[in-house]
Parts: C-alpha cells; structure tokens; sequence
C-alpha cells in the first residue's frame, strides 16, 4: 500500500494533472501501472481518511491542555514507529514542521498502514502527504520537501 500511496503523490503532485476525482479510473490507472487491486482500494481509502481528517469540523485529537503535553505513544504505536522514527517526529515538532494537531494526523495515518517493515523513509514521506494535505502549512510543507529529498552535497567522513 505505501508504494501506491508513494507512486500517487510523485505522479500527481508536481504535476499540472489534477488528480481524478473518479475512483473507478484511478484504480483502472493504478490496476495498469501493475497494483494489486485490494492494496489499490486500500490505498484510496487511506486517502480519503487523510482527506476527511483535513476537511473535519472538530479536532478528534486534541483539547486545550494537549497543546502543551508531551506525546505518550501506546504500546502498538510504539511497535511500528521505532525509536528513531519517534524522535525524528519530535525533531520536526522543535523546529516547527509539525504541529500537535497535524504530528496526529501522522500517527493517525502510520497506524492505519498495513506495512510489514515501517522505516524512517516511510514515514517522512506519511509525513509529506499530511502537510500538504493540510491548508496552511506551505512553509512547513517546504520544508519537510527538502528534508525528504535533499540528500546534500557534502560528502560524510
């Protein structure tokens, strides 16, 4: 499923291609590039829950106080995002990228992947499609972008 979720943000995000809003044809699309068709129907549902996380009313995640609280991950949470994974969303939230609310949604989005092998690239990029899923956060949205692909130009030693 995160391969779908991958192959449909790269072909249709920088692209002048609006997105098919008819689900019928983007499977079709998605059934010829070679998915399966159950990842295929998974992968749209997915979607259309990050979609309904972003149009709702009411915040399902987050009270007043929780603005300020520190993030307790549950057992099962803590099993698919590893150590590494957990601080680098901590690491993003110091420096702006994420908010509570939208550091939510994320979690909201890793838990209901059905991967095996859950990996700091998978989540940077569960990451992306939240921010741009969410009005308003173009900066962070930006910046997030050049952490995922920017591989930099000095060499490690």
């Amino acid at each position: 499923m995160m391969d779908i979720l991958m192959y449909l943000f790269e072909t249709y995000i920088h692209s002048d291609v609006e997105l098919m809003v008819d689900q019928d044809e983007l499977a079709d699309e998605l059934s010829r590039a070679g998915f399966h068709q159950e990842d295929i129907y998974k992968a749209l549902a997915w979607l259309e829950k990050l979609a309904q996380l972003q149009d709702a009313d009411q915040n399902p995640y987050l009270t007043g106080s929780a603005l300020t609280s520190m993030r307790i991950y549950t057992p099962k949470e803590m099993e698919r995002l590893d150590t590494e994974s957990r601080g680098f969303i901590i690491f993003l939230e110091q420096m702006k990228v994420l908010t509570p609310e939208t550091r939510e949604m994320v979690v909201d989005r890793v838990m209901e992947l059905e991967a095996q092998d859950f990996a700091l690239e998978d989540l940077k990029w569960v990451i992306l499609m939240v921010l741009f899923n969410v009005p308003g956060n173009e900066s962070a949205y930006d910046q997030m972008e050049e952490l995922l692909y920017d591989v930099g130009d000095e060499y490690v030693h």
